[in-house]
């Protein structure tokens, strides 16, 4: 019979790991582009939201943390509600214009997108 492995505090089978239980050690930083570097596309959609109408900008690469501090300022400059799914951000409503603005007032490359 074959022992089963033991697992630690962690939850891995990791024996031993030079750099302790952080994962962060063993990430390597990500260079963000400049918002003049990032092309987005700002659009409308309807679907799977039984008919409520989200603004949806994509194309940012960015990470978690700053993207969610893009969202926030967003919501706020439309005094609404918003969601940050990978590395797209939905809007509540119609806000094409005010985003467009806001976004390049920042400095990125925005256009509008479909119809």
């Amino acid at each position: 019979m074959a022992k089963a492995k033991k697992k630690n505090a962690t939850g891995d089978a990791t024996v031993y790991r030079e750099f302790g239980t952080s994962e962060k050690a063993l990430e390597r930083p990500i260079q963000e582009p400049s918002p003049q570097e990032q092309d987005l596309r700002i659009q409308l959609s309807r679907k799977g939201r039984g008919g409520k109408t989200v603004t949806i900008i994509s194309g940012f690469q960015l990470q978690p943390e700053t993207l969610k501090t893009l969202l926030k300022a967003l919501k706020a400059q439309c005094g609404t509600g918003g969601s940050a799914k990978e590395n797209t951000l939905e809007i509540q409503g119609e806000h094409r214009e005010k985003l467009l603005a806001a976004l390049t007032q920042l400095g990125y490359r925005a256009k509008l997108s479909g119809g």
